[in-house]
C-alpha cells in the first residue's frame, strides 16, 4: 500500500517553519480526534496518520532524511502509532479536564513513555534518555460518585497503592553515590549504535542498550530497601478535585502521580475514572434528573402541594387538579451543574396517580354515587383522524406484541 506524502497530510510545504507544522498538525489532530467522531473508523484513520507524519516532520534529522529519499529514508524512522492507548493518556488537556472513557483510557500496567504529544498536552521539557527508558507505568483507579456529588462538584482523597522513590538511595538504587561502573556494552552512552548500508547510502541504527538498559551506567553494590530498583511499593492518599458535572467512564488525568520510575525515570500518570452510583431517588439523563411522584386520586383530582427530594434537600411542588397520571413537572435548576459551562439542568416529575387494589365497603359506596356524575364519566371523542388511528393502532401494537 502507497503511504501518502506526509506534507500533504499535515496540509503543510517543504519550507513551512515548525511552528507553521506544529500549528497545523494540532489544529488537524483536535479535528480529528475520535471523541469528537466516536466510531468513525475513517477518522481514527486519519488521526494516526497526522501522529506518524508530525514524528517525522518534526524532527529534524528525520525531516531532512525524507525530504532526500522519501518515506524509504525513513522506514522503521515512524511509530504508526497502532495502539491508541498511548495517544489517549496525552490527551486530557486538550479538551477540558477529562479524558476519554472507557478502555481507551489507558493502561494501568503499560509504561506510558514520552511522545511527540507531550509539547502539545501537558508534557514540557523532554526528559532525558535514561528517565524516558525507565519511564514508570500508569495507574487507573475508579471513583464511585453519588449524583449529589456529581452535581455540585467534589474533592476527594484517594489512597493508592503504588511505586515512590526510594528514600535511602534517593531514588538511584545504588547503595552509596559512587556505586556505580561505566556500562562496559555502550561505553557510558546508553546507546548502541549500528551502521548499515543501502542504495541510498550509509544509516545509522541506534538502539537502548539492553545490558544497562540505556542508564549508561552499572550498579556496583545494590541499596538494601529498594535492591537496586530505586522505588519501593507503598501506599499513599491524593487528593483529587471533581469539578461539577462529569459523567460515568470521563476520567481526570493526574500528571506524575502514577508509578515511580525505574531508577530516578519520570512517574507516571494517575487516571482516575468516574463511576456513578446508582441513586434511590432519581434517574439521570444528562444533566436532568427524573423522579417518580406517587399521588393519590384525590390529590390530583382536586390538586395538591406536596414535598418532592431533590439533590439539594426537599422542595415544595405544586400539583395542579386535574392532573393526569403520566404527567411531566419541570422543576428549573434542580438537575446537574453543566461541565466546563454555566446554568445546570432541571429535575423532570413524573406523576403516577395512586390506584388503591383494595377497598372498603364505604368507599365503594362513595364511588357508585361518585360514577353517577358527568364529571367522572370519560369523554369520547370522534374527531380522530385517520393518521391517529394509525398511531394509535401502532402503540398498542408495539405494547401487546
Amino acid at each position: 500500500m502507497t503511504k501518502r506524502d506526509y506534507y500533504e497530510i499535515l496540509s503543510v510545504t517543504k519550507t513551512s517553519s515548525s511552528d507553521e507544522i506544529k500549528t497545523s498538525y494540532r489544529k488537524l489532530a483536535m479535528k480529528y480526534h475520535p471523541d469528537k467522531n466516536p466510531g468513525d473508523k475513517e477518522s481514527e484513520d486519519k488521526f494516526k496518520e497526522l501522529a506518524e507524519a508530525y514524528e517525522i516532520l518534526s524532527d529534524p534529522n528525520k525531516k531532512q532524511r525524507y525530504d532526500q529519499f522519501g518515506h524509504q529514508g525513513v522506514n522503521g524512522g515512524a511509530h504508526g502509532f497502532d495502539n491508541m492507548n498511548d495517544i489517549f493518556s496525552q490527551f486530557g488537556d486538550i479538551f477540558g479536564n477529562f479524558g476519554r472513557g472507557g478502555n481507551s483510557g489507558g493502561n494501568s500496567g503499560g509504561q506510558s513513555g514520552g511522545s511527540i504529544f507531550d509539547d502539545f498536552f501537558g508534557g514540557g521539557q523532554k526528559s532525558s534518555g535514561r528517565s524516558q527508558n525507565n519511564q514508570g507505568s500508569d495507574l487507573k483507579i475508579n471513583l464511585k460518585l453519588t449524583l449529589e456529588e456529581i452535581a455540585e462538584g467534589v474533592e476527594k482523597t484517594l489512597k493508592v497503592k503504588k511505586y515512590k522513590v526510594c528514600s535511602k538511595c534517593e531514588g538511584s538504587g545504588a547503595k552509596s553515590k559512587s556505586g556505580f561502573s561505566k556500562c562496559s556494552h555502550c561505553n557510558g552512552s546508553g546507546e548502541i549504535r549500528q551502521a548499515t548500508r543501502s542504495i541510498f547510502g550509509q544509516f545509522i541504527n541506534v538502539t537502548m542498550c539492553n545490558y544497562c538498559h540505556g542508564e549508561g551506567r552499572i550498579i556496583k553494590e545494590k541499596c538494601d530497601e529498594c535492591h537496586g530498583d530505586g522505588r519501593v511499593k507503598t501506599e499513599t492518599t491524593i487528593k483529587v478535585e471533581v469539578p461539577h458535572g462529569v459523567s460515568e467512564g470521563n476520567y481526570i488525568p493526574m500528571r506524575g502521580q502514577g508509578n515511580a520510575g525505574v531508577r530516578g525515570g519520570d512517574a507516571g500518570n494517575l487516571l482516575v475514572f468516574i463511576e456513578e452510583e446508582v441513586h434511590k431517588d432519581f434517574i439521570r439523563d444528562e444533566d436532568d434528573i427524573y423522579y417518580n411522584l406517587e399521588v393519590s386520586i384525590v390529590d390530583a383530582i382536586m390538586g395538591a402541594d406536596v414535598v418532592v427530594p431533590t439533590l439539594g434537600g426537599k422542595a415544595k411542588l405544586s400539583v395542579d387538579s386535574g392532573t393526569e397520571s403520566g404527567k411531566l413537572l419541570r422543576m428549573k435548576d434542580k438537575g446537574i451543574k453543566h461541565l466546563n459551562a454555566h446554568g445546570r439542568g432541571d429535575q423532570l416529575v413524573r406523576v403516577n396517580v395512586h390506584i388503591p387494589k383494595k377497598i372498603t365497603a364505604k368507599e365503594k359506596e362513595l364511588l357508585k354515587e361518585l360514577s353517577k356524575s358527568d364529571n367522572f364519566k370519560p369523554k369520547h371523542t370522534h374527531s380522530e383522524t385517520s393518521k391517529d388511528k394509525k398511531s394509535e393502532k401502532s402503540f398498542f401494537k408495539n405494547v401487546f406484541s
